[in-house]
């Protein structure tokens, strides 16, 4: 739903980065950078083997573009190959990372409130977050399911905790 009113548009209400790592499709990257656009990410690190909106030659990857709409061009992104000293400058320069995984430590997406610069880690459609990976986060998150199927796919559990951490309302 397109939003008419201009003077309503909200953007983040903290300084929000996403580190999407070793995502399969490149949909839902597509999806995730769209969703990231309409609420004012600062940044989307890409890692691992998750596809980036460019081929090794620069030209547009028309699978991440068919699910962005224009929004690969909108919001700014990085590819580093792995996440470990992205997410130790990261954690350097005063940001606060997030893991969003279903773990004995992790709480209820609605109780947790960002207090500074944010990163969210989201990780792989099947395995999640490695153990290793979660290691490296201040905090983690889930999504309680009320129902039968275990998990949401990541551009939606994106979506969720991004609308909620960003204050947005829909």
């Amino acid at each position: 739903m397109k939003n008419t009113n201009k003077s309503e548009k909200k953007k983040c209400k903290n300084d929000t980065i996403i580190l999407l790592h070793n995502i399969r499709s490149a949909y839902n990257v597509g999806a995730i950078l769209r969703t990231a656009e309409a609420v004012g990410v600062s940044l989307v690190y890409m890692t691992g083997y998750t596809p980036i909106p460019v081929d090794r030659f620069n030209r547009k990857r028309n699978d991440v573009a068919k699910t962005a709409l224009g929004s690969e061009n909108l919001v700014k992104w990085k590819y580093y190959k792995e996440p470990y000293s992205l997410i130790r400058k990261l954690k350097d320069l005063g940001c606060e990372v997030i893991g969003v995984e279903q773990d004995d430590a992790s709480i209820n997406y609605k109780t947790f409130k960002p207090n500074k610069k944010t990163v969210i880690i989201m990780g792989n459609e099947v395995r999640g977050l490695s153990k290793k990976l979660r290691n490296t986060c201040d905090v983690l998150i889930e999504i309680p399911m009320s129902g039968k199927k275990e998990s949401l796919n990541v551009s939606v559990a994106t979506g969720v905790v991004l609308f909620h951490l960003c204050g947005v309302s829909c």
